[in-house]
């Protein structure tokens, strides 16, 4: 049951991610960073996805003294597939011109990354290396989720200027949002969690 959680939360996590990329109004400064590689060096946006996890692997592993989370690499993996998945996709579709519908293909991905992350996180299995930094900031500053991951955000932020990314009232949005709506959904999306394996169990007792 927890590998079908982490993988429903990885696709609705990959789907908000495209959504904001697709809203054209500036995304994530993590996933400005990598669709500004993809437009500057070449590759995939899924693609970067998996390198920068790899680089971010190494990292967590030096500041937490301990062997790398391979696991983490295998998350990075399917994330980075997910999002050239719904990326392929949402190819075919318009990219919104109204800007009243650009603000809600952004809202609507930025709700979707909170639920994703939120959900497949709970499954504790190997979260994917950016999430696990945000855990260890968390752990390091004694603070909660939203301080954590808008430190790592707009350490991404001045990343993704340089590399010329996506940057908008968007990437502004999730800055200021992002951590935010994650600390919203961490309990909410336990109790839900909770309460379906219970009647899970429930179900197969009886």
């Amino acid at each position: 049951m927890k590998y079908v959680f982490f993988c429903v939360g990885i696709l609705i996590l990959t789907l908000g991610i495209s959504l904001t990329i697709h809203s054209d109004l500036g995304t994530s400064p993590f996933d400005a960073l990598l669709v500004g590689l993809s437009v500057q060096v070449g590759l995939s946006v899924g693609s970067w996805e998996i390198i920068i996890a790899l680089l971010l692997l190494c990292c967590n592993s030096l500041i937490r003294r301990r062997r790398p989370e391979v696991l983490g690499l295998l998350t990075a993996l399917v994330t980075g597939i997910g999002i050239d998945t719904w990326l392929f996709l949402f190819h075919s579709w318009t990219v919104p011109e109204l800007w009243l519908h650009k603000l809600v293909y952004m809202v609507i991905g930025l709700i979707l990354i909170g639920i994703g992350t939120a959900t497949y996180l709970l499954t504790h299995f190997a979260p994917i290396p950016l999430d696990r930094l945000t855990l260890i900031v968390q752990e390091l500053m004694r603070t909660n989720l939203f301080v954590a991951r808008t430190i790592i955000y707009l350490i991404f932020l001045g990343l993704a200027l340089i590399l010329k990314g996506p940057i908008g009232m968007g990437t502004i949005l999730t800055v200021c949002l992002g951590g935010f709506i994650l600390n919203i959904f961490m309990p909410l999306t336990k109790r839900i969690l909770e309460r379906f394996i219970h009647q899970s169990s429930s179900w197969s007792d009886s």
